[in-house]
């Protein structure tokens, strides 16, 4: 596994990129003032509302709240995984990313196996143009409906017949010949100990990561052999279990992907492709994975696969939903299509075209809990007690693979209005009303054993309405919410406020707290302390797409009251005091023996019980 980005890294990148330049090659700006605006990219608008700030290298969109960096903004707009956005902003300036690796720094360097892979994919579509037996794979395309422009966009090519063809083209010497191997390219035969294409005489759809680098081929028969569809290997470049055919063409043709179709060939990705639908994808000769589906809702919140009725196609379906389920976080969206039996999206949509395509699935998909309903309602008999009793048996293990959430309690609720059984007995928290501690008080999946709650600050008022006259307002006394922040996330606020608190402080007694989220609050305190002059967005921007760089922007957004310098320098160190009292009083907690610790937990349990009462 490649080790980590470091740091200082990403902090140079930061400073010698202008995010003006890497955002106008995707958004055009125009300069308002000393700031530069745009349509926002990541909502609708009519109105400008997307500012970016030269001076603080840093944008934020006024109408739906998207805000960052440079790395932020081509990681949310290209939907890309942090460290391939550093890489891509570090290839813009021709640098090479650093990875730490034991402490050691190494550098990565270009691997040579996407170079050769896309070599082979040109050989490929210049053989479709100019091999003589080529005709056959024109002629089987024609016939499919597809036109050159299609074939273009999808770099489509042809493998001639011959067992040696890309051997002799692209192995010239023995480093290629090894990695078109292990890329899977060449097969090695046992008996003679010599070389051959494993792609000869087929179709070939190049397989393409979210990058658009080349990383594996699958071919298509144009004779009678098997299989009539084979993909390149496992290889070191190329994870079926992890990319999707199509995926990155998808992207390319769409801003924002509000749906994503996955179907089971590439000749249906690119069938509709060509009618104009350019968000499908495609597996790669497996089910549909939890990494497919990852991928997939970094994109998009609703997936609708669409699959063949055929019972191969059913199995798929199903496979897709076992896999689906520990994925459904509220706000996602799963519906399953089933075309009529003989028929592919490929044969479908060349039928009927765009419109009635669509409209199908809009009228027909199912949603997951009717197709996992009835699905499970065909293997047994629900008009009989004992049949609702198995199905919600049957139901159970599944139930408990989804998330909590609002998702779940209606599905269980839905299970006891059709069956008349819940799938769980217990009440699910978020049945209840959620009510944050304050709109001030973010959640964070930190450890909880440094929480600590301010004293709520509330004051009375008066009533709203005159009691005479009751649509003549009173002045009211506001209510003010409660300020319920952790001891950490209050000294993260100040030094948001001011970097140069961090000078005012000692983190010896805090590093002793092993915690994660600790030792990155002291990692952050000491790069202050080296560097105190930065300002809050260099600091975002340094530790952007971590944890503890998530935890800052939500903190950031919020409009908490600063005081005054000296008296924040005071509350800033009250903080850290309580912080190292906090940690140091559960050190010598753990040094307790077991029963000590169980008195003082009930001792703890009876105070706030007589506090409550």
């Amino acid at each position: 596994m490649a080790g980590l980005i470091p740091q200082h890294f990403i902090d140079d990148l930061l400073a010698r990129t202008d995010i003006v330049d890497v955002i106008n090659d995707r958004v055009p700006l125009k300069k308002a003032g000393r700031n530069h605006q745009a349509c926002c990219p990541f909502h609708k608008e009519k109105t400008p509302s997307f500012t970016v700030s030269q001076e603080k290298q840093f944008y934020y969109c006024f109408g739906c709240g998207a805000s960052g960096n440079a790395l932020g903004f081509i990681m949310d707009l290209e939907h890309l995984d942090f460290p391939v956005a550093v890489e891509q902003l570090a290839s813009r300036l021709g640098l090479e990313v650093p990875r730490e690796d034991g402490g050691k720094h190494q550098h990565t360097s270009p691997n040579p196996a996407y170079e050769l892979l896309t070599k082979a994919a040109d050989y490929y579509q210049e053989q479709l143009k100019s091999h003589s037996a080529s005709e056959q794979a024109i002629s089987y395309l024609r016939n499919r409906g597809l036109d050159g422009k299609t074939a273009r966009q999808f770099n489509i090519g042809f493998a001639p017949p011959g067992w040696d063809n890309l051997l002799k083209t692209l192995g010239t010497t023995p480093e290629r010949e090894k990695l078109l191997t292990d890329t899977g390219m060449l097969v090695e035969h046992e008996e003679k100990k010599s070389l051959y294409d494993r792609f000869r005489h087929r179709i070939m759809f190049p397989i393409r990561d979210q990058r658009g680098r080349v990383i594996g081929f699958g071919g298509r028969v144009l004779g009678d052999e098997k299989p009539k569809y084979l993909n390149s290997p496992e290889s070191p470049v190329f994870h079926k279990g992890q990319e999707l055919y199509g995926f990155y063409e998808a992207r390319q043709a769409n801003r924002e992907l509000k749906q994503i179709i996955v179907v089971e060939g590439y000749m249906d990705v690119v069938a509709l492709a060509q009618q104009g639908i350019t968000n499908s994808v495609a597996t790669l000769g497996t089910a549909t994975t939890r990494e497919h589906l990852e991928k997939l809702f970094k994109l998009t919140s609703q997936v609708v696969f669409c699959f063949d009725g055929d019972q191969a196609g059913r199995k798929a379906a199903w496979r897709a939903l076992e896999n689906t389920l520990p994925e459904m976080h509220d706000g996602r969206q799963v519906r399953f299509m089933f075309l009529p039996q003989g028929e592919d999206p490929d044969s479908m949509v060349r039928q009927e075209g765009k419109e009635a395509f669509l409209k199908r699935i809009h009228n027909e998909a199912l949603t997951l809990d009717d197709y996992f309903f009835k699905q499970l309602a065909n293997e047994v008999d629900t008009t009989t007690l004992d049949g609702c009793a198995r199905l919600a048996k049957m139901a159970e293990p599944y139930f408990q693979q989804l998330p909590e959430g609002n998702y779940k309690h209606l599905l269980d609720k839905k299970a006891e209005k059709t069956i008349g059984l819940k799938l769980s007995s217990d009440t699910p928290a978020h049945s209840q009303q959620y009510e944050p501690a304050s709109e001030y008080a973010p959640t964070y999946q930190n450890d909880p054993r440094d929480a600590w709650q301010e004293t709520p600050q509330t004051f009375s008022s008066k009533k709203l309405f005159n009691k005479d006259k009751p649509w003549q307002k009173k002045q009211e006394e506001i209510s003010t919410p409660k300020i319920s922040l952790r001891l950490q996330d209050r000294a993260l606020r100040h030094l948001l406020n001011t970097p140069s608190l961090a000078t005012e402080i000692n983190v010896e007694t805090l590093r002793k707290d092993d915690s994660v989220d600790m030792q990155q609050f002291v990692s952050l305190v000491e790069s202050l302390q080296n560097n105190p002059q930065q300002t809050t967005y260099k600091l975002l921007g340094s530790w952007y797409g971590t944890q503890l760089g998530a935890r800052m922007t939500e903190l950031l957004k919020n409009d908490i009251p600063i005081s005054n310098l000296a008296l924040q320098k005071e509350e800033f160190c009250l903080t850290i005091a309580r912080l190292e009292a906090d940690v140091m009083k559960r050190l010598d907690t753990q040094t307790l023996n077991p029963l000590e610790q169980l008195r003082l937990a009930a001792e703890k349990a009876r105070q706030k019980k007589s506090q409550n009462t």
